[in-house]
């Protein structure tokens, strides 16, 4: 129902009735993209969905509606509550955070600063809303394999797009923030950059991140990541999407000061990720997370849980090669726990 009612309150009220049968299907939703001339499109569960005249949902082109400029410069002054200097700053960006956590990504012409920086867009030609989902108890399975000694350890989560590596991350902070059977609670803090991992909404986290975590919303990781360690002294430093080595210069000072780190990254296995973060290959993290399959972590009843046997193998063909590559090729998805040297240590199927 929450769910419901903040989709509909981010169109403006002239709008909504076309858009009470989509946000009916509101824990489903992940996606709505509106292009100026184009049809409307929805995605649930990774599937696509036009939207049509009358607020249903089909997957028939020739009977979808059509985003006109105007509605989407409509919704932009909605959002931005018909004060757009006001939102300069996160429009430069590219996105807008909602309440409730969500977020709409915006496209259009770019107006520049003098030094070649994005100041503002204009001419707003398509938005991604993107809906936040808040599943607690996503991280339950894992929470054996993140601690060590009760202390935590470093965690890297890895997957392609739209697997849910941030929801998993978030609940992995409120789980570690409130404490639970394998550790009590730590102090967390949170570089939230992009208002995903808490979404917060002018400065309130909208999202459950735990009772001891503090979260630095908008702040570029790096930087942010500094910043925690002088002011808040946290326990363990929580960021999405890590990519550039300014952000792991300052993972690894985190690491100097005691600090336990989790992380995400995009990434199809370890490899990868470990040669565009560290170069030679040496990694600083102890656990990889691999998710692999379409749909939010935490969702779905596993099939099956299996723990890695003699010489770090699974019995079955469902796992994680040494270099941590997905072998499922089925529409299941698929959550596996490694090593900090890639040996396989657990693995859930759904």
């Amino acid at each position: 129902m929450a769910v419901r009612e903040d989709i509909l309150r981010i169109f403006p009220e002239a709008m909504r009735n076309r858009w009470k049968q989509a946000a009916e299907q509101g824990e489903r939703l992940q996606e709505i993209r509106l292009r100026a001339g184009r049809p409307v499109l929805l995605y649930m569960e990774g599937r696509e969905y036009f939207l049509t005249v009358n607020g249903g949902l089909t997957e028939r082109e020739g009977q979808a509606v059509r985003a006109d400029r105007a509605e989407l410069e409509e919704l932009l002054s909605y959002v931005c509550s018909s004060s757009m200097y006001a939102y300069e700053e996160e429009i430069s960006r590219g996105y807008l955070t909602l309440p409730g956590g969500h977020r709409m990504g915006l496209v259009g012409e770019a107006v520049l600063t003098d030094g070649g920086k994005v100041r503002n867009l204009k001419y707003v030609s398509g938005m991604n809303i993107r809906i936040s989902h808040e599943i607690k108890g996503a991280a339950d399975s894992l929470l054996p394999w993140v601690y060590e000694d009760a202390r935590p350890l470093n965690v890297l989560i890895l997957s392609p797009p739209g697997c849910g590596k941030t929801t998993l991350l978030r609940d992995l902070v409120r789980q570690i923030s409130d404490g639970n059977c394998f550790s009590p609670g730590r102090t967390v803090g949170v570089v939230d950059e992009r208002s995903e991992i808490a979404g917060s909404f002018h400065g309130m986290a909208q999202n459950d991140v735990g009772m001891r975590t503090d979260v630095l919303d908008g702040c570029p990781k790096a930087e942010g990541m500094m910043l925690l360690l002088r002011s808040m002294a946290p326990e363990v430093i929580a960021v999405d999407e890590l990519g550039g080595e300014e952000e792991l210069r300052s993972v690894r000072q985190a690491l100097k000061c005691g600090c336990a780190v989790l992380a995400t990254m995009h990434a199809g296995n370890i490899r990868e990720a470990q040669e565009r973060l560290f170069g030679t290959g040496a990694s600083v993290f102890s656990r990889y997370v691999l998710l692999s399959g379409r749909g939010r972590a935490g969702e779905g009843r596993p099939e099956r849980r299996e723990c890695a046997g003699a010489g770090g193998r699974f019995e079955s063909e469902d796992c994680c090669d040494r270099e941590g590559r997905s072998e499922r090729n089925g529409q299941g998805r698929s959550v596996s726990v490694l090593d900090g040297d890639g040996n396989p240590l657990w693995r859930e199927v759904c």
